[in-house]
């Protein structure tokens, strides 16, 4: 591949116009799916591109090449160079990257060759075997994958970075009820799988599972957010920390830089280096990525920056992209938790949510996976899926306390290239969540 990218360099370097962002990568993906408790298929594939992006004065024009050529090179080029001049100025464009600073090297174990297909049906398969005897079969995925990349620009830019993340996904299905339960795990470090604590987690869910279901009223409820939850949420949270939310004005964060908006107990950053999650080496157009503390103790302290934004909009440049946060623990035990909520929900997993209103982060979405009754200190009832409608912002504002511990939590879009990334977070009590129906479906 950087035969490839250096072809297009040599060929850009006979047009001193022009400035430049070139990226290759090459992808490698094993993704193992189980379905009704069996090995459902298991599909390897690889994958390569190139894409560039040319600018001349302010205009730019962009191509990208899957498993690239020189011919594919050439008729790609030509065509970006015969467009280029009819492409409409972008006033506010002003260079591209130029931080030249290289991540500390570390070692990467590409896990597609050190968690092979037999240790990932033998794990898939004594999960399966615990469940069964509680009547459930599962259903999921395990991926690994494997993926480098290199980044050049005129700039003088020139950077490689390898990644190897782990997502497996574990959804134990009752046979009659069809309640669903879900225990992850995700990280570029196998080590950190704990296979025991993994399935007792998963066991202690089925266990729940199969307690009667009941639909509850609308209104407002103490609630336990799991994890997943709370990870997600912060997710969304951060979409007004881009400083590009900032320029259309969809941004929660807009003018209150150093303000108090949370309680302290709540903290939030971007951490591309715990070795818990899927650590990343470089941001924003190849910026090195480096923690940055988004919230702290309550107080907002920082927006997500490129190079494009720091010259429209004077923020600070930090090339931070949202995809490694991190949710600071707290001090709370999670069974003291639930035993001080006398009548409540414990919410294990969200759902298709969407921004009703991204500046004032109202939104709604479904629960599923799990959502319980807690009564009088104990989870009691299997709960149909619920809708809630919501301001995040006000989620956050009504923390009554964080778990003592944060968990790693992974996503993925499981389709094309199966890309994943994570965050971590422990549970929250939150006081006040509003539920607005229930769907009477599990």
């Amino acid at each position: 591949m950087n035969e490839q990218l250096h072809y297009l360099k040599s060929a850009l370097q006979k047009h001193s116009e022009l400035k430049y962002v070139l990226t290759s990568r090459e992808w490698q993906t094993d993704f193992l799916r189980f379905y009704q408790s069996q090995t459902n298929y298991n599909i390897s594939k690889d994958s390569s591109s190139l894409d560039a992006i040319l600018y001349k004065g302010k205009k730019s024009c962009s191509f990208t090449i899957d498993h690239p050529d020189k011919g594919k090179i050439d008729e790609a080029l030509q065509t970006a160079l015969d467009m280029i001049d009819i492409m409409p100025e972008d006033p506010d464009f002003v260079d591209v990257e130029d931080d030249l600073t290289l991540a500390a090297p570390r070692k990467i174990v590409n896990n597609i060759e050190a968690l092979g297909l037999d240790e990932k049906t033998r794990i898939l398969g004594e999960l399966a075997k615990r469940a069964a005897k509680y009547d459930f079969e599962l259903y999921g995925t395990f991926i690994c994958n494997y993926q480098s990349w290199q980044l050049l620009n005129s700039n003088g830019l020139d950077k490689t970075s390898t990644q190897s993340p782990i997502y497996l996904e574990v959804k134990a299905v009752h046979k009659d009820s069809q309640v669903t339960v879900l225990e992850t795990f995700g990280g570029d470090d196998f080590k950190y799988f704990d296979e025991a604590a993994f399935g007792k987690s998963l066991l202690t869910k089925v266990a729940l599972a199969q307690n009667p279901v009941v639909d509850v009223a609308p209104g407002e409820y103490e609630v336990i957010l799991a994890p997943r939850c709370v990870a997600e949420f912060a997710q969304y949270l951060s979409y007004g920390m881009r400083a590009g939310s900032v320029d259309s004005h969809n941004s929660f964060f807009e003018g209150k830089l150093n303000e108090q908006l949370f309680p302290a107990s709540f903290s939030l950053t971007d951490d591309p280096t715990d070795p818990q999650m899927i650590r990343m080496d470089y941001g924003d157009q190849g910026h090195i990525y480096r923690p940055l503390k988004l919230i702290e103790d309550g107080y907002f302290r920082a927006f997500m920056c490129g190079q494009y934004y720091h010259h429209k909009l004077g923020l600070p440049k930090n090339g931070n992209t949202g995809e490694c946060l991190k949710v600071n623990a707290g001090n709370a035990k999670l069974e003291d938790m639930i035993k001080s909520v006398k009548k409540g929900l414990y919410i294990s997993s969200l759902h298709y949510m969407n921004f009703i209103n991204a500046r004032e982060t109202s939104l709604t979405g479904l629960t599923r996976d799990g959502t319980f009754l807690i009564e009088d200190g104990k989870i009691s009832k299997v709960v149909n899926n619920l809708r809630f409608t919501e301001r995040i912002s006000r989620i956050f504002e009504n923390v009554i306390e964080f778990e003592d511990s944060a968990h790693t939590i992974p996503f993925s879009d499981n389709y094309g290239e199966f890309s994943v990334n994570s965050s971590r977070a422990p549970h929250a009590r939150i006081k006040d969540f509003n539920i607005s129906s229930s769907t009477r479906t599990i």
